[in-house]
């Protein structure tokens, strides 16, 4: 429990109004986006703050600001916040704290997707478009699978995980076969495996953000028959809902969202799994406010994350005495998250 939620008087029920909390998540996003925006190389801070200000600097340095770091962080903070409201679409709809998009077939089918567009020469790295149409066919293909492994009209929240570690696992071994028979793609896919925001340019955001924009909306006028399905299938059927409608309407929110931000970030690990636990926690259950929440706590994970690879990079540099090395953010995702996860497994189990 926070400082705030135990203060006294006007200050913690101040803290208690969703309004305040979202305000003070949206500055923290701001916050943290500025770090982002100064935490790369080639440029100095004064640098960046010359060419931010519209002062005469350095057209390498414009260059840098303007056509690299800019659409750099927006591209994070999309990503991050389709992936946050992707995961919590995901466990609301199949009542499964542990739905996330990495796990679910979701993240690994847009992967190979991606992958397989790539060694067959359809796609690259550097042609967004036609990765985010592969992206989708293969997180549409991912999710597809567990819904016939899992059964249309079945909600049961063990059995849907235990297929989508299965699905999950079997579109991984496809994708290792894919780079198999094409080794030669491994450079531009490993980006893709890892996650990934270097390079991000103007092109990536002007496809992401429309994208992220309307299946965000479509995901919060969900947010009532997701709430039904939160509570049980004969609950969501005593109030009028069908649980099967419902539930495959909130799955293509899903996966059009993670299909989406896959082809702009990549794999990023623990994101969607972890963000939607975080906005809960904050926001409650009412997910009209949970869902934008999620939004932003996953746009300051992926932008914040990005910031810290970032400087993690610098510092590597000089202590390694390397001309070039860069910190992949999925890495530093994956590898906070899966500490996270671990502590509260084992809480939970303390708690026990």
């Amino acid at each position: 429990m926070s400082a705030l939620e135990t203060a006294p008087g006007p200050a913690r029920r101040a803290w208690r109004s969703p309004a305040v909390r979202m305000s003070a998540l949206a500055a923290l996003a701001a916050l943290v986006a500025c770090a982002d925006l100064f935490a790369g190389r080639g440029v100095t801070d004064e640098g960046v703050l010359a060419v931010l200000l519209g002062g005469d600097g350095d057209p390498l340095a414009e260059h840098i600001v303007l056509q690299l770091r800019l659409p750099r962080l927006l591209v994070a903070l999309v990503a991050g916040a389709s992936l946050g409201v992707a995961g919590l679409v995901l466990q609301s709809a199949l009542r499964n704290p542990l739905a996330g998009p990495e796990v679910t077939g979701v993240t690994p089918g847009a992967v190979l997707g991606a992958v397989a567009a790539t060694g067959l020469g359809l796609a690259g790295w550097d042609s967004p478009t036609a990765v985010v149409v592969a992206a989708c066919l293969g997180g549409f293909a991912g999710a597809g699978l567990l819904w016939l492994l899992a059964g249309r009209e079945k909600g049961d929240p063990e059995q849907t995980a235990v297929y989508g570690v299965l699905v999950s696992a079997v579109l991984a071994g496809l994708t290792a076969v894919v780079l198999l028979v094409a080794p030669g793609e491994l450079g531009s896919v490993v980006q893709w495996l890892i996650g990934s925001t270097e390079g991000r340019v103007w092109q990536h955001w002007h496809l992401l953000w429309p994208w992220a924009a309307v299946w965000g909306a479509a995901a919060w006028l969900l947010a009532a028959p997701l709430t039904l399905l939160r509570c049980g299938d004969e609950q969501a059927s005593a109030a009028g809902l069908d649980p099967g409608r419902g539930r495959a309407a909130a799955l293509v929110c899903a996966v059009a969202l993670t299909a989406g931000a896959v082809p702009a970030v990549g794999a990023l690990g623990f994101v969607g799994l972890l963000v939607p636990h975080l906005a809960l926690a904050v926001f409650g259950a009412d997910l009209r406010i949970a869902l934008p929440g999620a939004a932003l706590l996953g746009a300051v994970v992926v932008c914040g994350a990005d910031a810290a690879a970032q400087l993690l990079s610098r510092l590597l540099v000089v202590a390694l005495d390397a001309d070039r090395l860069t910190l992949p953010v999925g890495a530093l995702t994956t590898f906070v998250g899966a500490g996270l996860l671990l502590a509260v497994a084992r809480r939970r189990t303390d708690e026990r």
